[in-house]
């Protein structure tokens, strides 16, 4: 079964940065929108942010508009998330997800994810 390996996670202050990167196992995800969704405890995994297949456009929750930018390597097969002005709410369990719909030029929904990573801790302290 096609695995996404995320990485770049950590324990960061509260204003700092961090970059995560996924890189698929197995398979290559040309073709499909790819993006990160995050889980905080006790709550429900939510959207973070999105690209599409071929790079062009992007989508992100407003909570992290403006602070962390999505973007692929096409030809290394990976999406990174930069993530800048780290907040302590942004701590959470980042998972990196793959659309299942071929071509798709709109952004991610749980709903239509065909794979997803193990997840990465991200923890910002105050």
């Amino acid at each position: 079964q096609a695995q996404l390996v995320e990485s770049g996670g950590g324990l960061v202050q509260a204003g700092g940065s961090l970059r995560l990167s996924c890189a698929p196992s197995g398979r290559t995800f040309s073709g499909y929108a790819m993006g990160w969704f995050r889980q905080a405890p006790g709550k429900e995994r939510e959207f973070v942010a999105a690209i599409g297949w071929s790079a062009y456009s992007t989508y992100y929750a407003d909570s992290v508009k403006g602070r962390f930018t999505i973007s692929r390597d096409n030809a290394k097969n990976t999406v990174y998330l930069q993530m800048n002005s780290l907040k302590p709410e942004d701590t959470a369990i980042y998972y990196c997800a793959a659309d299942s719909r071929k071509y798709y030029s709109g952004s991610l929904s749980v709903t239509y994810v065909g794979s997803w990573g193990q997840g990465t801790q991200v923890t910002v302290s105050s």
